[in-house]
């Protein structure tokens, strides 16, 4: 199971200071984040994807370009990347120029995004998010699967004998995770491919992203990819960790209180008791996090949100340390101990490329595949 981190790159003023760092403060804490992931032991950083203040990560593989020249072994990811308002072109390409500069250690989480705005500032229209996200997604597979494309669709100009470069490093292309917080379309579209499903319930009740995950399980069954304990699935987390309760408490609630999504709504009290939120001792958060698996059964990522609201960059920073020498090392534990043999691991590219390399030698590989699918199995 992979465990690490993930940050949306919000550029919000400290309550208890009232200073607003900078962009380029921003961006280098960004990078000091991911490379304090390595540091302690984690597994992932993740970045998102935003085009409207106050938030800056923009261009998701600059970003994870420049943390792979300064790492060794961290996994790098998206949270999300755009599929409706990117050109599915530009992001076969662009990802695939990060796979070889990272060594394969690439995946991607693609996702519709939560700003309705985005979409005209694109030339897309925010109606056609469903159907714009299951026809970029197939060319995309496409790009990466076929050396020669034609293809004519909706949303974007003919490709005629168009060959996508680089290719992917191995002939294989990077993981893909489909994150979705409300569409089940988004997770019937994971499991007709037999990629992975992101659910980042960090701000609604489980009982929502329970009924998504487990139908996103019984459709990855439907389709033939494996049982329904097989299907790959990430959750999201969100965590603020102090020795004392008390003080993780105190010290968290002004951020809380104030966060540019959820402040001056529910009371932190509230809000831990519904949602994943997780304020107090490494040991509170070890147990909230093993009711995961209660939840959703056995998954393979796990990514904590915790650089956001105002925190100063020590303060997360700190975060990390607990995260990597008092939580993560028990959570892998008890979850790589629980979970059955037949249950997958989680995606590696060396793992990808002896799948691809046994289907091959078995007459079996699906990678290739061009299917599309049908509008009634989406919508």
């Amino acid at each position: 199971m992979h465990f690490g981190v993930f940050t949306v790159g919000d550029v919000t003023p400290d309550p208890t200071t009232g200073r607003t760092p900078t962009e380029g403060e921003r961006i280098a804490a960004m990078v000091a984040i991911a490379k304090k992931a390595e540091e302690v032991g984690l597994d992932v950083f993740a970045t998102g994807e935003h085009h409207n203040p106050p938030f800056v990560p923009s261009s998701p593989t600059t970003m994870l370009g420049y943390v792979a020249a300064q790492t060794e072994r961290l996994l790098l990811s998206t949270a999300v990347t755009l599929i409706t308002t990117n050109d599915p072109v530009k992001i076969a390409e662009d990802y695939a120029m990060l796979q070889h500069l990272a060594g394969g250690r690439v995946d991607l989480t693609m996702g519709r995004g939560n700003t309705g705005p985005v979409y005209p500032w694109f030339g897309k229209d925010i109606r056609d998010g469903i159907p714009l996200a299951v026809e970029s997604y197939a060319l995309l597979r496409r790009l990466w699967t076929e050396d020669v494309v034609d293809w004519e669709g909706r949303f974007r100009t003919p490709l005629q004998s168009f060959t996508s470069t680089p290719r992917p490093l191995d002939g294989v292309p990077p993981f893909v995770w489909h994150g979705s917080i409300r569409s089940p379309e988004i997770a019937e579209q994971a499991a007709y491919y037999g990629d992975g499903f992101f659910a980042n319930h960090i701000f609604w009740p489980k009982e929502h992203f329970i009924r998504l995950v487990d139908f996103y399980r019984r459709r990855f069954e439907h389709y033939g990819h494996g049982s329904a304990d097989q299907a790959v699935v990430g959750l999201g987390g969100q965590v603020f960790l102090h020795k004392s309760s008390q003080e993780a408490v105190r010290r968290f609630r002004p951020y809380f209180d104030n966060a540019p999504v959820y402040g001056h709504g529910p009371s932190l009290e509230e809000f831990t008791e519904h949602t994943p939120l997780t304020v107090g001792s490494p040991q509170e958060v070890i147990d909230k996090t093993l009711t995961f698996r209660e939840h959703f059964g056995d998954y393979q990522r796990q990514l904590f949100l915790v650089d956001h609201a105002g925190l100063p960059l020590d303060v997360v920073l700190e975060q990390m340390e607990i995260l990597g020498s008092e939580v993560v090392p028990v959570l892998r534990r008890e979850m790589d101990a629980l979970r059955p043999a037949h249950v997958p691991d989680a995606p590696t590219h060396a793992a990808l490329v002896a799948r691809r390399d046994a289907a091959l030698a078995a007459g079996t590989d699906r990678s290739g595949a061009t299917r599309e699918p049908a509008a009634e199995k989406v919508a």
